[in-house]
């Protein structure tokens, strides 16, 4: 079989995989639509009704084997008797929904007064988690926008929506925060946009040095936010202020 592509050998039709379990019919989707699915990739168009709850359940079983392998005993230990179940909870329906929901509602307006002047919102609070360890990052993220004429404009509560939805997915911090920009980018269509996250990431505090002092700051700069000095430092400003 030496020269055959693996995704020649999958099944062509839907109906192929109907009997296997969920994940494998979402990554059958996946792979048939060359769609990409790391860890901190939306894959919610390729999740059918019902299929989070039957991932849910796989996921709860898999959890026990893992509680198994650590030898607890769940059967006796009345407090890890149903932990298997509620992280497998956690994961789909909490810390990483943002995977496999939708991108929430978030209803837009035209710019009629024609606004160009700098707005920022923030601080907005945040939760992550790494990719690494799964440990989880707990921060706030500040977004300076400057808009046009033709900027469509949202709510203040819709941008914690979205910082939500990224932020709901492992993943690195620097990587976070340009999926985070290039979603409000593509959104609002501003002149300038900015983005700045502070973090603790709590693969530093639990595990490795056990450093709880260092956070991690980084920030995205897009169109006049990048040109125009005068106004990056007017943004930073603010924010210190803050």
């Amino acid at each position: 079989m030496s020269g055959v592509s693996p995704t020649a050998l999958l099944p062509t039709r839907e109906e192929d995989v109907a009997g296997l379990p969920a994940s494998q019919r979402i990554r059958w989707r996946l792979v048939n639509a060359d769609c990409r699915h790391h860890a901190n990739d939306n894959i919610a168009d390729h999740i059918r009704d019902g299929e989070l709850e039957e991932l849910k359940a796989e996921v709860a079983t898999k959890m026990q084997e893992v509680l198994q392998a650590l030898v607890i005993d769940t059967d006796s230990d009345h407090n890890t008797n149903d932990t298997a179940r509620r992280v497998a909870k956690m994961f789909v329906d909490e810390v990483f929904r943002g995977r496999y929901r939708p991108m929430p509602a978030v209803t837009e307006f035209p710019n009629a007064e024609r606004l160009n002047e700098l707005m920022i919102v923030g601080p907005v609070k945040v939760r992550s988690a790494c990719s690494h360890h799964l440990c989880p990052i707990l921060g706030r993220v500040w977004i300076g926008v400057l808009p046009n004429e033709h900027s469509n404009l949202i709510g203040l509560s819709k941008y914690a929506r979205i910082c939500d939805w990224i932020m709901s997915r492992p993943q690195i911090q620097e990587e976070a925060v340009t999926m985070l920009a290039n979603e409000l980018q593509e959104r609002v269509k501003p002149d300038g946009l900015a983005i700045v996250m502070e973090a603790d990431h709590f693969c530093m505090h639990w595990r490795g040095v056990k450093d709880d002092e260092s956070m991690m700051t980084n920030s995205v700069m897009r169109g006049a936010f990048l040109k125009d000095a005068s106004l990056r430092r007017e943004f930073l400003s603010l924010l210190s202020k803050k």
